[in-house]
């Protein structure tokens, strides 16, 4: 049939199992952070913030899960001729920080990740370890 398309999405478990992963990498770390999971069109699936981070790094986190939701790639990989024109055209929605990282299995595009409250280093770190437990394409 040419107007059904089939595609993958997030359970709710693999979204659980996200949040719990990065929440155990920041503890471990002892960087307490803010996570944000987007499915691939940007809607919030899950979103976490940990006592002691910073409350602001949630809107930032959510900032950066939508952006790599919508490119596809880590937040930072955003131009920095398009970072502020990005920002002010999406109310905040998207930003060239580091610190979100696309969810892919397989290939397949299933949202984005973000994270925040501690350098980028560390944001990008409780990210890919997320990534990690479900199984998803690191590179």
């Amino acid at each position: 049939m040419s107007h059904v398309l089939t595609s993958s999405v997030l359970s709710d478990e693999g979204v659980m199992t996200l949040l719990n992963a990065a929440i155990s990498a920041a503890t471990a770390m002892g960087q307490p952070q803010c996570i944000v999971i987007v499915d691939q069109s940007g809607v919030t699936l899950g979103c976490f913030r940990m006592r002691g981070s910073r409350f602001q790094s949630l809107k930032s986190a959510g900032a950066k899960a939508q952006t790599a939701a919508s490119i596809g790639a880590p937040s930072h990989s955003l131009p920095d001729h398009a970072r502020v024109p990005l920002a002010i055209a999406t109310d905040g929605g998207m930003t060239g920080l580091r610190g979100g990282l696309p969810i892919r299995v397989g290939g397949a595009l299933l949202g984005g990740i973000g994270v925040g409250s501690g350098s980028g280093e560390q944001d990008e770190q409780v990210a890919r370890a997320a990534l990690k437990a479900i199984g998803a394409d690191l590179d």
